[in-house]
């Protein structure tokens, strides 16, 4: 028989339990690990619902959930708020099912407006769904001249010409000078930053499964940078920024060729882009270097509202705020973005 249980914040016995669980689990993503209950409960004050079925003593499956309580956007209960992936991780129906049923008898005790779950995989056909997202992935090769030959043409040329152009890159540890890069970029595109604490305290939880690298000039000053997760034999760069000079030097395309050099390095043998809008220039850019689109499966269970919500810059509503945030005094914006984003995820 299964039993659903919670998993305690600060018990890390169980959370041992849980990670030897998902690290096993095929299903499993590097956003169900158990540390990302205490980033998203100290980064946002979300309350956090980490869900785990257990047969006879031995974990089955896993559901890790938040629940966000917006101004802007309403009450939601997602798995999992800033992460690209999320939903259920089972080894068996029986878990899985049962995981299902309590966040759906869950999210109606919390009276939320809707239930989201982020498979990468279509678990409910008849379910309301999100097919605005995509992700992706490729396998690396274990050669590096094979990788770079495994780039298609023009893109290619773009890594050669950040190599000419003299950048270098290193893996570093500092927090700042990663968040200077990122939250000028994001600025730029209209869009909140994420708090810098949020970033210190994911380094601080997962330790070397998160990396930092950053992209210098000739004249040594930053350009580029990007935090990237490990998970099993994947690399998974997630956030990155650039300065207005990267474009014309190529630093973005020399960016992403050096952390795949590097990964493979480190034993990494999966590339993992990550997700991306339909239609946007991101996606355009991941097509560009050879990858291709997998769609993602975000599904919902709707109690208080009609349709799937669409809160990202895509939905033409928000036009007028991403104008306005871009004209807003960076100092300003970096001090209130963390009320505004908060409500996002």
């Amino acid at each position: 028989m299964i039993q659903i249980e919670l998993l305690a914040a600060g018990d890390k016995r169980a959370a041992a339990q849980w990670d030897e669980f998902v690290f096993a689990c095929p299903q499993a993503t590097f956003f169900h690990r158990a540390g990302w209950q205490r980033v998203l409960q100290e980064a946002f004050g979300h309350q956090t619902h980490f869900l785990l079925a257990r047969r006879a003593g031995a974990i089955e499956g896993v559901l890790p959930l938040a629940h966000v309580r917006s101004w802007l956007f309403g009450s939601s209960l997602t798995s999992l708020p800033f992460a690209v992936y999320g939903g259920v991780a089972a080894t068996s129906n029986d878990a899985a099912q049962a995981l299902e049923e309590h966040a759906d008898q869950l999210g109606r005790k919390l009276g939320v407006q809707h239930l989201e779950l982020r498979h990468t995989s279509q678990r409910h056909p008849d379910w309301p769904a999100q097919d605005l997202y995509v992700t992706f992935r490729k396998e690396l090769l274990e050669d590096e001249e094979a990788n770079m030959l495994a780039i298609p043409r023009k893109q290619r040329a773009m890594v050669r010409k950040g190599i000419k152009n003299g950048l270098t890159s290193e893996v570093h540890r500092d927090v700042g000078r990663f968040f200077g890069l990122y939250a000028d970029n994001v600025h730029r595109h209209g869009t909140p930053a994420l708090p810098r604490r949020y970033f210190q305290l994911l380094q601080a939880e997962f330790g070397d499964a998160l990396e930092l690298m950053a992209v210098n000039g000739p004249d040594g000053q930053p350009l580029s940078g990007v935090l990237s997760f490990y998970f099993r034999d994947e690399i998974l760069p997630y956030y990155a920024g650039d300065a207005v000079a990267a474009r014309d030097l190529a630093a973005n395309d020399f960016k992403y060729w050096e952390l795949m050099r590097h990964a493979l390095a480190r034993g990494a043998k999966v590339f993992d882009y990550g997700r991306s809008k339909q239609g946007t220039g991101s996606f355009a850019f991941k097509k560009n270097w050879g990858f291709e689109p997998t769609p993602l499966h975000y599904e919902y269970r709707l109690y208080k509202r009609d349709s799937v919500p669409q809160n990202n810059p895509s939905n033409a509503k928000y036009k007028l705020f991403i104008e306005a945030w871009r004209r807003m005094p960076i100092a300003l914006a970096n001090r209130l973005g963390p009320l505004v984003v908060r409500s996002l995820g």
